[in-house]
C-alpha cells in the first residue's frame, strides 16, 4: 500500500468515528428513518414519499438485525465514499499529495458531517452528484464513450434515490450548451446513454404512472406545508454556511475556471453552479438540495491551491489553508450537532436561535432544533402502545392507527409484541391489513388535534378511555395521546376502506 492510500483510509476511518461519536445517547431515530426502515419490510418499485433504493438498503439493515448501529453506518459510508470520489476527482485533475488531503480535510468537515447522522436518501444524493461530476471531469479528460455510459447509470442510481437529482440535469444541460462541450448533443452514444438511464429508471416510472403519479402529489404538498415558509435569501445564506470552512477553496475553483489555463476545458462547472442554484432559488427549495453541488469545486479548488501554494513563501501557506476547516468545525460541534442533551440547549436558547437553529419548517422557532426534537419520545411511545396492545382481549383483531408516518414508524421499529400500527400518512396508507377483522383501535393523535377524539370515537365502540400520553415535553411528540377503543359497534374494516378510497381520489 502507497503513503496515498495510507492517508485516505485514516480519513475514512476518522469519518465513521465522527458520525457515530456525534451523536448523544439522549437521542433515538429520526421521524423519517423509521419510515424508510418500515420501507424495507414493503419492498416495491415506489413510493408515495421516495423512490425504492432506500428500502433495498432497509432490507438489508434488517437481515443485519435493524440494530441502530447499522441504521448509522450506510449514511457514514456514503460520506466515505463521497470524500473517496473527491479524492480521485483530485487525482484526475493531477492534483499532488497536498490537494489530496486539503481536499479530503474540506469535505469531512463540512455540512456531511451533518447530513450524514441521519439515514435518509440525502445521503447518497450527495455521493451520486458527486459521482456523476467526477465521471464528467474523466469524460472531458479522455472523451472516451464508456465515461457516457457510467454517467447515465449514476444518474439512473441517484433517480432512484431521490428524485432531487432531476435539478442537476437541469443546470447541466444549459451548462454544456455555452461551452464547446456542446458537441456532445451530436453523438449517437450521448443518445444511447440517455436510452441506459431511462431503460434503469423505467420500473419506477412504470410504477409511478401505475399509482397516478404519486410523486407530483408530493411535489404539491410540499411545496403548500413546507416549501412556501423557504425564504430565498435565507437559501442563499445556508450555501455559504454548509461549507464555511471550504470557501476559500470553492471560490479558488470558480476563479481558476476563467484565469488557470489547465482548468479553462472544465468552464461547463462554471455555469452547472450558476444555473443549477438559480433552478433551486426559483423554485424555492429547501436548502439542503443543493449539498451535492459543492464537494466537486472542492477537489478543483484544492488542485489549483496546490498550484499556487507550491513555490516560495506560499509553501508555508499550505498549513494554514488545512486548519481553516478544522477550526470552523469547532464551533460548529459545539452548536450544530445533536451531541448536547435537550437540556443543554434549553439552558442556552438565546444562541441557538441567534445562529437560526430554532426554525423549523413552519416558519416559527421553537425549543429544540426541529430535527433534535424529532429524533425524541418514540421509545416511550412505542413501548405505551405496545402495553396497551397486550392487555387488550383478542389483541390480534385490533388496529393500531396512528396519525403520522413518525409514530407508525416507530411503533413498529420498537415492539416487542408484534405491533404493526399503520397510519393515513406517507406510504402507510398503502398497508394497511383488512383481511383481518377488527374490534378493537388504538387510536394514536396528536396534539392538539386529538382533544375531541373520545367524542368523536366513543359512540362507534363499546368502552373507550385515555390511557397515556409521551410525556417527553422536548419531543416533538410531545402531549400525543394513546386512546383505546373496545368493541366495535360497526364495520371497522369498511369504514378504513372508505377512507383510504376517498383519500386516494381526492389525490
Amino acid at each position: 500500500m502507497t503513503k496515498k492510500t495510507y492517508i485516505l483510509g485514516g480519513f475514512i476511518a476518522l469519518k465513521f468515528l465522527l458520525q457515530y461519536w456525534l451523536i448523544s445517547p439522549a437521542y433515538e431515530l429520526h421521524r423519517d428513518e423509521y419510515l424508510h426502515l418500515d420501507q424495507g419490510n414493503h419492498l416495491a418499485w415506489g413510493y408515495l414519499s421516495v423512490p425504492p433504493l432506500t428500502s433495498l438498503f432497509s432490507y438489508v439493515i434488517a437481515l443485519l438485525g435493524n440494530s441502530v448501529f447499522w441504521v448509522k453506518f450506510f449514511p457514514a459510508l456514503f460520506g466515505a465514499l463521497t470524500i473517496v470520489v473527491v479524492w480521485k476527482a483530485i487525482e484526475a485533475l493531477g492534483g499532488n499529495l497536498f490537494a489530496l488531503v486539503l481536499g479530503a480535510t474540506c469535505v469531512l468537515f463540512s455540512v456531511l458531517l451533518r447530513l450524514n447522522i441521519l439515514y435518509q436518501p440525502n445521503t447518497l444524493d450527495v455521493l451520486c452528484w458527486t459521482t456523476f461530476y467526477y465521471i464528467l471531469i474523466r469524460y472531458i479528460n479522455t472523451e472516451k464513450q464508456k465515461w457516457l455510459f457510467a454517467g447515465a447509470a449514476v444518474l439512473a442510481i441517484g433517480f432512484l434515490n431521490k428524485y432531487n437529482i432531476v435539478f442537476l440535469l437541469i443546470g447541466l444541460f444549459p451548462a454544456i450548451l455555452l461551452t464547446r462541450q456542446r458537441v456532445l448533443f451530436q453523438r449517437k452514444e450521448f443518445y444511447l446513454a440517455i436510452l441506459l438511464g431511462l431503460l434503469l429508471v423505467s420500473p419506477n416510472l412504470l410504477w409511478q404512472y401505475n399509482n397516478h403519479f404519486p410523486v407530483f402529489h408530493h411535489m404539491k404538498e410540499l411545496a403548500d406545508t413546507q416549501l412556501v415558509y423557504v425564504d430565498r435569501f435565507g437559501f442563499l445564506r445556508s450555501q455559504l454556511l454548509f461549507f464555511i470552512g471550504s470557501l476559500f477553496v470553492i471560490a479558488s475553483a470558480l476563479y481558476a475556471f476563467w484565469f488557470y489555463a489547465p482548468f479553462h476545458k472544465y468552464r461547463p462547472f462554471f455555469w452547472v453552479l450558476v444555473f443549477t442554484l438559480l433552478v433551486f432559488v426559483y423554485v424555492k427549495a429547501k436548502d439542503y438540495y443543493a449539498i451535492g453541488l459543492y464537494p466537486i469545486y472542492i477537489a478543483f479548488g484544492a488542485v489549483f491551491l496546490a498550484n499556487v501554494f507550491s513555490n516560495g513563501w506560499k509553501r508555508y501557506l499550505q498549513p494554514i489553508a488545512l486548519a481553516v476547516p478544522v477550526l470552523f468545525f469547532i464551533p460548529a460541534y459545539t452548536w450544530v450537532f445533536p451531541n448536547k442533551s435537550p437540556e443543554y440547549i434549553i439552558k442556552h436558547q438565546e444562541r441557538y436561535e441567534e445562529l437560526g437553529l430554532l426554525r423549523w419548517e413552519d416558519g416559527k422557532n421553537h425549543a429544540l432544533p426541529q430535527d433534535f426534537a424529532d429524533m425524541l419520545g418514540w421509545k416511550e411511545l412505542a413501548g405505551k402502545v405496545d402495553s396497551v396492545y397486550a392487555s387488550l382481549p383478542d389483541p390480534n383483531r385490533t388496529l393500531v392507527l396512528c396519525d403520522n408516518y413518525g409514530q407508525a414508524g416507530a411503533i413498529n421499529f420498537y415492539t416487542t409484541k408484534g405491533v404493526k400500527a399503520v397510519s393515513f400518512n406517507a406510504d402507510y396508507i398503502n398497508w394497511f391489513d383488512l383481511d383481518r377483522p377488527y374490534t378493537n383501535l388504538i387510536r394514536i393523535k396528536t396534539y392538539p388535534e386529538n382533544e375531541n377524539e373520545l367524542v368523536e370515537t366513543s359512540p362507534y365502540f363499546l368502552s373507550s378511555v385515555v390511557v397515556d400520553s409521551v410525556a417527553n415535553p422536548y419531543a416533538r411528540e410531545y402531549r400525543t395521546t394513546i386512546f383505546a377503543f373496545k368493541g366495535a359497534r360497526v364495520d371497522i374494516n369498511k369504514r378504513i376502506k372508505n377512507e383510504i378510497d376517498e383519500i386516494k381520489n381526492n389525490r
